[in-house]
């Protein structure tokens, strides 16, 4: 178990600090289903190394851009120990960000081209303040 200084279990306070969130952030995910709600003992909750590891999941599993449903389901094929199934995730993950990747570089792409345009010495309107302006729709 995961003990305090004093040798007591983690309160959700420590608990959400051990893992480097907030407290609101492991209620949320207690809501959601993915974080347990353990029971109180004289009143507080207490939490142990599997919270905290679970906790430690969820939080670089979202770094690694999965959902909330995402992590859910790996949680789930991890209890079962379903590595295809997991791979399956990742892979499906893998290329929603080879997606927004390339979304991303189009849009820097853009950018550095706007931004030439709009170099020193060039004349008339700023094309960087022309390209985000609103358009007429047309009728």
């Amino acid at each position: 178990m995961v003990r305090s200084q004093a040798g007591e279990t983690l309160t959700i306070g420590k608990l959400a600090a051990a893992a480097g969130v907030g407290v609101e952030t492991v209620r949320f995910y207690q809501r959601n289903g993915l974080l347990a709600v353990p029971s109180r003992r004289s009143g507080i909750r207490h939490y142990g190394e599997s919270e905290l590891r679970r906790l430690r999941f969820i939080k670089q599993a979202q770094a690694a851009s999965f959902t909330l449903a995402e992590i859910a389901e790996l949680l789930e094929l991890d209890a079962g120990e379903d590595r295809e199934g997991a791979r399956t995730l990742a892979k499906s993950r893998i290329e929603a960000s080879n997606k927004k990747i390339a979304e991303l570089e189009r849009a820097r792409d853009s950018l550095k081209r706007l931004a030439r345009q709009c170099g020193e010495g060039s004349t008339g309107p700023c094309p960087i303040l022309s390209a985000f302006e609103a358009k007429k729709p047309r009728t």
